[in-house]
């Protein structure tokens, strides 16, 4: 395995929910992989490359539209994507929206309100739910919506997760207007322990995380088979991963807030068993 192939899957371990469930077909599986491995590879030349990261996303984003032309692009991620989006007929156009959202990061790096955030999240989240319908062969409009609120609130989630490594890397994804009510100035959030009114202003934004995912949640119920087992795990992951917020009594600054799988496994249960509600 190569170096490459190596970090990629300790990303898909560290993340707080389940990529691929070993109990999905081998094919599924191989399928959620290699657009995982896609989406990471995007974002870490816009959150981690050396040089002109805009310059490289461009290049990925050339090297990217050969999986629907030519059939042949360059990266070994996108040549193992190329099987993939023929087997299940994926669009190019959620994968460029995600190459346009960290093309994004380079210049913005503060989001004055949420409607703002969440308008970033329509490039740096949503996406990845219609790929993954995609790969299950669910496309109506009424599940892709439930999936964005999904997503969203993911995405959400992770920034609530590193705040203080997204501070030390220049980005506040914290909402200007929301730092204001809670009397949080931005200097407070690079102290090695978060003060009382970060604590606040983080138990204030993992709520409203919580009440987006709670909103999109339904989608479990609305799927069947393996794309239900599926979404079930992610749905499950993310509450889960609220769960390890919760314990950290919104110190987001003193470490970063675990997500214990055996909590993965009690909520993917209760939502296989509820078709999506608590």
């Amino acid at each position: 395995m190569s170096a490459r192939a190596d970090t990629l899957a300790d990303r898909r371990r560290a993340e707080n929910f389940p990529v691929a469930l070993r109990a999905l077909p081998r094919a599924l599986r191989a399928d959620l992989v290699a657009v995982y491995d896609v989406a990471r590879v995007i974002d870490d030349l816009g959150d981690e490359a050396s040089g002109d990261r805009a310059a490289l996303l461009q290049a990925f984003r050339t090297d990217l539209a050969q999986v629907w032309t030519t059939g042949a692009p360059k990266a070994d991620v996108l040549r193992a994507l190329v099987p993939t989006v023929r087997r299940r007929g994926l669009d190019p156009e959620p994968f460029d929206r995600l190459v346009q959202a960290n093309l994004l990061d380079q210049r913005v790096t503060r989001y004055r309100a949420f409607p703002d955030l969440l308008a970033y999240c329509e490039l740096s989240a949503e996406p990845v739910g219609r790929i993954v319908l995609g790969v299950f062969g669910v496309r109506d409009p009424d599940l892709e919506r439930l999936s964005d609120r999904v997503c969203t609130a993911l995405q959400l989630i992770e920034h609530w997760q590193d705040v203080a490594e997204d501070r030390r890397a220049g980005r506040v994804y914290l909402p200007q207007e929301d730092l204001a009510a809670h009397g949080v100035a931005e200097a407070e959030l690079d102290a090695p322990a978060a003060s009382p009114a970060v604590r606040g202003l983080m138990a204030f934004e993992i709520d409203r995380a919580a009440e987006l995912l709670d909103s999109g949640a339904p989608l479990v119920g609305r799927l069947t088979g393996w794309a239900r087992l599926a979404v079930a795990g992610y749905v499950a992951g993310g509450r889960a991963a609220l769960d390890g917020l919760r314990r950290t009594g919104g110190d987001v600054l003193a470490a970063r807030a675990r997500t214990r799988r055996r909590d993965v496994a009690r909520h993917a249960a209760r939502l296989i068993a509820s078709r999506g509600a608590r």
